[in-house]
């Protein structure tokens, strides 16, 4: 997969795109942007069923961006749903803070890409042209993300002690409850949720489960 950098390479104008997103603020700035400064022809829409409907009476779109959560997106079916209306051009998909199984399911369903809702408009005319030109794009912060947990779990970073206990915190058990099965004191439990989390780079337990969850462990 290449990545993006936020350089203003591309400059293929008059490009049809269209954004399906069910909250209509993202929905009117992203197309206010892209039509005023970027100089593309934007279809909104506000949910699947209304975007497989532009593309089937326009043809297809040069990119398209999904909301990954909007009304009959039932996951990645939405997607694929999506990716075959629109005959191979580029079909992608926005969202907030995607877990890394849920970015390894979307780039291995076809997805041209992923655009993160905290994009900014200039970023994400890049990345259309960048899509538009045959090129799969993603945030270079979820690369490193995606990077850093899977060397975590590759170098064996996470030792058995942190393993039994975040075993624990994925059972919803807080520190006092996991430092009296273990036996240990409640300081020391705190430093080993702090390690997993610096581990795993999660910002918090709550997070490490999730990608822990995501990754297998748990």
């Amino acid at each position: 997969m290449q990545i993006m950098g936020l350089v203003d390479t591309f400059r293929d104008e008059g490009l049809n795109v269209l954004i399906v997103d069910d909250h209509e603020m993202i929905l009117e700035m992203f197309a206010m942007y892209l039509e005023g400064s970027a100089g593309m022809s934007v279809t909104t829409a506000k949910n699947l069923d209304e975007g497989i409907d532009c593309i089937t009476d326009n043809g297809p779109y040069d990119v398209v961006l999904l909301d990954l959560n909007m009304p009959g997106m039932n996951g990645v079916s939405g997607l694929r749903r999506a990716i075959k209306a629109n005959e191979g051009k580029p079909v992608a998909i926005i969202t907030g803070s995607p877990s890394p199984r849920m970015l390894d399911e979307i780039m291995n369903t076809g997805a041209s890409g992923i655009v993160l809702k905290t994009t900014a408009v200039r970023s994400l005319a890049n990345a259309i042209r960048f899509m538009h030109s045959g090129e799969h794009y993603m945030p270079l912060e979820l690369v490193r993300e995606r990077h850093t947990v899977s060397r975590a779990v590759r170098h064996g970073q996470l030792s058995e002690k942190e393993m039994t206990v975040l075993t624990f915190l994925a059972e919803g058990k807080q520190n006092k409850e996991i430092a009296n099965d273990l036996q240990l004191a409640e300081p020391t439990v705190k430093m080993h949720v702090t390690a997993i989390c610096r581990k795993l780079g999660a910002q918090n337990r709550t997070q490490a489960v999730v990608m822990a969850r995501d990754l297998g462990l748990v």
